[in-house]
């Protein structure tokens, strides 16, 4: 009776422990969004993707690099549902280094369907030097890559419900997470204060404002929405087959259900006479 007691009192402890890190952690976390990725079945929103390249090209692309993506997955089925001409007039838009030519010099021409997104740097180098000493983050798998440790017992309840959006969710709240630092916090030298950025001080001031990039569809023109449909963008950009992945999964998990139906029933046909010798007048295997 007294162990039953002490074991009782120890997991009453370690669950109000739990609940309070978890709680604790949740009063700075991002805020959880609604995305149409999301869960098993989720896709991309086309329209939302190709708001979301909007923001990247017009505000995004001045420091941010997204060198792992190709001018021509923009118009792969599961993207943003540009058509080709579309992909290759935004291509020819910017400016790639290609070369040696005859003359073994390097030069720049406009881009093409099979050219990846050029930096908005020539290197590394000169990235810190126009950005104050700081490298800009690529932004190719930047969604897969941030996120937010949200503890037990919140990842276990995800791991059930298929939660992974945590990288969209990051991102969307730190582009609206630029604010007044609390009293006593003291900023560095040009930095922001971001109350979602792991140290609270950001050295990327803020990039957006209401109004700063038309929509032409009708969306709302807020800081908000502008997160929501940059992040979306990014998410895809790191995982653009991610409708394909889904579709190929469906359909694996209703062959392994008709697989198991089939063997099931095999199996029963197989051992029948085995297990019911007297329907057919003979013996069992001694």
């Amino acid at each position: 009776m007294i162990s039953h007691r002490i074991i009782t009192a120890f997991a009453l402890a370690a669950s109000l422990a739990a609940t309070a890190v978890q709680t604790a952690s949740a009063e700075d976390a991002p805020p959880r969004q609604k995305w149409s990725f999301a869960g098993p079945f989720g896709i991309y929103d086309q329209a939302q993707l190709q708001r979301g390249f909007k923001i990247y090209k017009e505000v995004c692309s001045t420091c941010h690099s997204i060198k792992l993506l190709a001018f021509r997955n923009l118009a792969e089925p599961g993207g943003p549902g540009f058509t080709e001409a579309q992909a290759a007039a935004i291509a020819s838009e910017f400016q790639v280094t290609d070369g040696p030519n005859d003359q073994g010099q390097m030069f720049q021409r406009p881009g093409t369907l099979a050219d990846r997104f050029p930096p908005p740097f020539p290197n590394d180098q000169a990235a810190r030097a126009a950005l104050g000493g700081k490298l800009p983050p690529d932004f190719s798998v930047i969604a897969k890559a941030r996120g937010y440790e949200w503890g037990f017992p919140q990842f276990i309840i995800d791991a059930f419900i298929d939660y992974q959006e945590d990288g969209p969710d990051y991102i969307h709240a730190l582009l609206n997470g630029y604010t007044d630092p609390p009293p006593g916090f003291a900023l560095p030298p040009g930095g922001q204060y971001n109350k979602y950025f792991p140290t609270g001080a950001i050295g990327m001031p803020k990039p957006l404002s209401d109004g700063q990039v038309q929509y032409t569809d009708g969306t709302p023109m807020t800081v908000d929405q502008y997160g929501r449909d940059v992040s979306a963008f990014l998410m895809w950009a790191a995982e653009p087959t991610l409708d394909a992945r889904k579709r190929l999964g469906f359909q694996v998990m209703i062959f392994l259900v008709v697989l198991t139906g089939l063997l099931y029933f095999t199996k029963k046909k197989v051992w029948h006479d085995v297990h019911h010798p007297e329907l057919t007048g003979s013996q069992p295997p001694a």
